[in-house]
């Protein structure tokens, strides 16, 4: 385990604020802060978290009554579970369409699932689409990890988006190999996480399943749900997670 067993607790303002500054642009240099859009609503909670983070991130930069300028795009969750993730590229894309019309300079997608069609949307806007896989990865790179679990919806650690992403950071990538722990994932954050319901019987569940991955090599848990450690922040595992959104 990382640390040598210790008690590590990685969840963190730290890397939410450097991804922040990193988006802000100095007054003093460049005489403008950036706007950033933000896709959110999939789901609510989760995007809080999101805009949360970046304003604390621009404020620690820039001090005084300095906030992010952005403007957030909310989608009707329904509409995405409606539809299912795999068919809601229009969706996304009609969103990453309007900021774009708004003059944002970067988008953020505030899910981890919707990273789905990340690399899509990019070939076909001129602005960037900051990819939170390629975010953690580098913090992983930091770490000097090799390999790491990843938990989060179904779809986030069934599908290749995420993994592959990763994997061009030559970090390999495991996610449970029991199905009824998937499943139980993805009940969690679907039916409970993402209304806002944290119950202990679900946290002892999802803290099963990081442990299961621990045993099997990995030396990091990525939470590829921004939910979970929303729900969990002062949880403490023995071995380094990293908070998706906060990188």
């Amino acid at each position: 385990m990382a640390q040598g067993g210790q008690f590590v607790e990685f969840w963190a303002l730290k890397s939410a604020r450097c991804l922040a500054k990193s988006l802000a642009t100095s007054e003093k240099t460049e005489h403008r802060m950036k706007k950033i859009g933000l896709i959110g609503g999939i789901s609510w909670t989760s995007t809080l978290d999101y805009y949360r983070f970046f304003n604390q991130g621009i404020n620690s930069k820039l001090g005084g009554l300095n906030s992010a300028e952005c403007i957030i795009y909310s989608l009707n969750f329904s509409d995405v579970q409606n539809k299912g993730w795999t068919k809601s590229f229009d969706l996304i894309f009609n969103a990453c369409k309007s900021l774009v019309s708004s003059n944002v300079d970067a988008i953020v997608l505030c899910a981890n699932t919707a990273h789905l069609f990340a690399d899509e949307i990019q070939e076909k806007i001129d602005i960037p689409i900051i990819h939170i896989a390629s975010a953690t990865a580098k913090e992983i790179n930091k770490k000097k990890l090799s390999k790491v679990g990843l938990l989060g919806t179904k779809f986030t650690m069934e599908m290749g988006f995420y993994r592959d992403k990763l994997k061009e950071f030559d970090i390999g990538t495991i996610i449970p190999i029991d199905k009824k722990d998937i499943e139980i994932i993805q009940n969690i954050v679907k039916n409970e996480l993402g209304k806002g319901i944290v119950t202990k019987e679900s946290k002892k569940k999802f803290i099963n399943c990081a442990n299961k991955l621990v045993e099997r090599g990995a030396e990091g848990i990525v939470l590829g749900c921004t939910e979970i450690p929303s729900a969990w922040q002062k949880t403490k595992f023995q071995h380094l997670v990293y908070y998706k959104s906060d990188v």
